[in-house]
């Protein structure tokens, strides 16, 4: 292995978590790298400060897709929700601290869509991987002061939106034994163990893509959200099995049918009221996280 090529190994997985936080697509994420590792395979030797070139090039090519990925959204059936990833594969980059696994919370990456692809880019490179205003100037070929311009700008759409963007500062260590119970209420049937666990204002949003059968419509309310977590979940028609697992910084519920991923449920959570349910389905967004799993469960004999 060249010199080179061990640079670009070890730099891999915070470009994944790069791409990954700007794009909210692990597949999008992978390609990204491979374009920058056929980039650097002809430049890298030259280099002085590879880390910022690779920074600069991810970062570049993250942006060029973010107009294509925002036109297929335009025209995707139902909710649009992110790739889930297992945080807890040291590939899949930074993820270790509080901070890092909320830049890569469904919430936050479900909240980052609002934002123009030049305020995505500063917020990511600033919030996610801590970078100076005068390097984020750099990548993106701006002034500092318009880099400060648009993380301002980035921050109050940010702050404006609906959807809760730092859960896990406000309950999130209460999610996983919440998560048990709410699991263990679905499972009997029991709709006022479950409604008891739900807010008032409680939204699920189910992202099945056309591709399998998913509610087209965010569903909002006690009542209705938990009449349509026992159809999903409930003792008369789940027929699979379950699991846990760290999924996007979250305790999260993995079900399998046949020994195949076929759907991850993430709950964000106030103190003990569950406020909102991302229930993702679509086979082709499972597909690298059902990787991942595989490959954690070849290691340790389970997933981490």
């Amino acid at each position: 292995m060249t010199a080179a090529t061990e640079t670009f190994t070890a730099q891999r997985p915070r470009l994944f978590g790069l791409a990954y936080r700007m794009l909210g697509s692990a597949h999008d994420a992978e390609d990204v790298v491979q374009d920058a590792w056929l980039r650097w395979s002809g430049h890298g030797d030259e280099v002085d400060n590879p880390a910022a070139w690779l920074t600069t090039v991810v970062t570049r090519l993250s942006l060029n897709r973010l107009d294509s990925a925002r036109a297929r959204r335009e025209t995707y059936v139902g909710p649009w929700l992110p790739e889930p990833i297992l945080t807890t594969d040291p590939a899949t980059g930074p993820a270790a601290t509080v901070e890092e696994r909320e830049t890569v919370s469904l919430a936050l990456l479900t909240t980052l869509e609002r934002l123009t692809p030049p305020e995505r880019a500063v917020y990511v490179l600033r919030e996610a991987f801590g970078h100076s205003h005068a390097e984020v100037a750099a990548v993106l070929d701006v002034t500092e002061a318009g880099s400060r311009q648009l993380h301002t700008r980035a921050r109050r759409h940010l702050t404006a939106a609906p959807v809760t963007t730092a859960p896990a500062t406000t309950g999130r260590a209460d999610v996983g034994p919440l998560l048990a119970r709410f699991v263990a209420a679905a499972r009997d049937g029991d709709v006022a163990g479950l409604e008891a666990m739900l807010a008032a204002d409680v939204t699920v949003w189910s992202d099945g893509g056309g591709k399998v059968s998913a509610a087209r419509r965010p569903i909002r309310g006690r009542d209705d959200v938990a009449r349509f977590l026992l159809g999903v979940l409930g003792p008369r028609n789940w027929r699979g099995r379950d699991t846990a697992a760290e999924i996007n910084g979250a305790p999260a519920l993995l079900g399998y049918v046949d020994d195949e991923l076929v759907g991850v449920l993430v709950l964000d959570a106030e103190g003990d009221a569950i406020r909102t349910v991302r229930f993702q389905r679509n086979p082709d967004k499972l597909a690298f996280l059902a990787g991942q799993l595989s490959r954690s469960e070849g290691l340790s004999g389970r997933p981490s």
